[in-house]
Order: structure tokens, then C-alpha cells, then sequence
């Protein structure tokens, strides 16, 4: 995992920016509609730092940074680029970068260390977010909030095996519950999960993120798993949890807070090699795979026919009231 903080993305920019001062000379903002939002986004895990600091809880990455093997270079979230203490310089340098706006993901085990409403909610974590919040509006910036990117507690691993049980959805939205109240006044938009393709492929198809689940014949990577039911066992209930935590935020707090809520999807893009039949179908295939694996449940309220063929009952199913939910 690479610990990129938000001076190492500003200097990305940079870079980019004049890579080709010819070219890159007639493109500029104004070649965007106005009301386009130019901004820097970020990550809990890979930025914070101060991982047991003020009441923190462990998440499951916390614990699989720190399982030798599992990191190439041994490296882990620990320090990162300390944003935790920092918070206000690296704020100050995405508005001097003239952003205008922050996306920034909020750690579940900071504000509910056991990841359940029954262990009590870390005030000084709430504190945090709040001081962060209220930074980037007095920067003049638009903050974007991620409630989930990746870092789920890992007393709920513990607990149930976080993401493989239903049980997740509950503590999810009691967790999300808690954000929009102490939040949502000056959050206006919301992202339920960052890229969940590769939260549930890597964290349980492949084993090389958190949590590291997969079969045996991964090379003896996992301890534990199953490649072939885990990730779809993942997306189902993934999925579910953003379809109520969308559902609570549209009608107990929306028409007071006035924001909006999605999700951060991630996909390639496919094109068949050629115009035969076989080409055409592998290349709409991947495509349901990987990005209608998620957006069409969103959409259409079930998994694409393709998916359902090919993995047959390894594919959970929505009850229609579930689905309904989730459109």
C-alpha cells in the first residue's frame, strides 16, 4: 500500500500541469463548465496517522499493515503523512494550490471505537472531524466526506467477520447515523463507499488489502477465505448498507441538511477486439463484472443477467423489498 499524502498529490498536479506548457496552454479552467469543482481528495488510513491516538479504535487495516508479509516494504499507516496533527497546514496548501474543494474519508473506529453504538462514540474523535470540517469551509473549500474507505474496525472483523455477515449493515448505519447528525450541518456531500470493487476483490477475492481473505490455492497468501462465494458475499451486503444508509440520510435528514449522497464507483472501460459475436459478449462481460456488479443493483435493483449465468447460487439475491431500497 502506498502512503501518498496531499503534498505528494499536489506535486502530481504540478507536474502534470507542465509536463507540456505548449500544449497544456489553451487548457484551462475556463474550458470547464461553470460550477466545476476542482479539488484533492484523500484517504483516512493513508494520510491520518496517530492510529491509537484520543481513543482511536484498531482497524482491519491497522492489522494488516502490521502482519509481516502482507506489505511489500513493510511499511504501514502508523505516521503516514500525519494528518492528524497537521491537518491545518495541508488544508492551507490545497487552497494555496487553488483547489476548490477536499474529499476526505472520516475513520469509523475514531468515532466508534468497537464499531458498535454499544461501545460508546469517541467524542475526541467527533472533535476531530469537526476541526477538520470547519478548517476547509474557513479555507474557502467545499468539503466532500467519505464515510467508508476501507477501514472497517476491526472489532467487527472480529466480531462477525465484518463484511461476510449481514450484521454489518446495522452497525454501518448506526455509524453513518452518528455522521450526518454531527456533520451534516456543513457536509453537503456524502460518499457512502470508495470503490468497492476493490474493497471486495482485493480484500477477499485476491487477499492482498484488508482484510486479506482468499482460498488456499492464492499461493498460501490467506490465513483463511473463499474466493469464490466471499467478494459477492461482500458486494451483497455492501450494497445493502449504502441502499439504508442512503434511505436514512433522503428521510431524516436531507430536507433539513440539503446534501446530497452517492457512492464512488471504479471501472475500466471494455472494447471488444473485433466485431465477432465472442469479442463483442467478453468484452460486455468484464464490463458487467466489474462495473455492473455494483451499478446495476443501484439501477436496475439486481446483478446483470450475466453475472447471475455465469455464478450461478455463488450470487447472492435481493428480496424485492431490498431492491427497491437500493433504487
Amino acid at each position: 500500500m502506498n502512503m501518498f499524502s496531499i503534498r505528494n498529490i499536489l506535486l502530481l498536479i504540478v507536474f502534470v500541469a507542465f509536463v507540456d506548457h505548449g500544449a497544456c496552454s489553451a487548457f484551462n479552467r475556463s474550458s470547464f463548465p461553470a460550477g466545476f469543482l476542482f479539488g484533492v481528495g484523500s484517504a483516512a488510513y493513508q494520510y491520518e496517522g496517530a492510529p491509537t491516538e484520543d481513543g482511536k479504535g484498531p482497524s482491519i487495516w491497522d492489522t494488516f499493515s502490521h502482519t509481516p508479509g502482507k506489505i511489500l516494504d513493510n511499511s504501514n499507516g502508523d505516521v503516514t503523512e500525519d494528518f492528524y496533527h497537521r491537518y491545518k497546514e495541508d488544508i492551507g496548501n490545497v487552497k494555496k494550490m487553488g483547489m476548490d474543494s477536499f474529499r476526505f474519508s472520516i475513520s469509523w473506529p475514531r468515532i466508534l471505537p468497537n464499531g458498535s453504538l454499544s461501545g460508546g462514540i469517541n467524542r475526541k474523535g467527533i472533535d476531530h472531524y469537526n476541526n477538520v470540517i470547519n478548517e476547509v469551509i474557513a479555507n474557502g473549500l467545499k468539503p466532500f466526506v467519505t464515510l467508508f474507505h476501507w477501514d472497517l474496525p476491526q472489532a467487527l472483523e472480529d466480531k462477525y467477520l465484518g463484511f461476510l455477515s449481514t450484521l454489518f449493515v446495522e452497525d454501518y448505519v448506526n455509524y453513518v447515523d452518528v455522521c450526518f447528525k454531527e456533520f451534516g450541518d456543513r457536509v453537503k456531500h456524502w460518499v457512502t463507499f470508495n470503490e468497492p470493487i476493490v474493497f471486495c476483490s482485493g480484500g477477499y477475492a485476491s487477499g492482498t488489502t484488508a482484510p486479506g481473505r482468499c482460498s488456499p490455492w492464492e499461493a498460501g497468501k490467506c490465513s483463511a477465505g473463499d474466493s469464490a462465494t466471499e467478494p459477492y458475499i461482500c458486494a451483497h451486503n455492501l450494497l445493502l448498507a449504502h441502499g439504508v444508509a442512503v434511505k436514512l440520510y433522503k428521510e431524516k435528514y436531507q430536507g433539513v441538511q440539503n446534501g446530497i449522497i452517492g457512492i464512488t464507483q471504479a471501472s475500466h472501460w471494455f472494447l471488444p477486439h473485433s466485431s465477432s459475436m465472442a469479442d463483442v459478449a467478453a468484452a460486455q462481460r468484464s464490463l458487467d463484472f466489474m462495473y455492473g456488479w455494483f451499478q446495476n443493483p443501484l439501477t436496475y435493483g439486481d446483478y446483470p443477467r450475466t453475472m447471475r449465468n455465469w455464478l450461478g447460487n455463488r450470487l447472492p439475491k435481493f428480496t424485492k423489498e431490498q431492491s427497491e431500497v437500493l433504487i
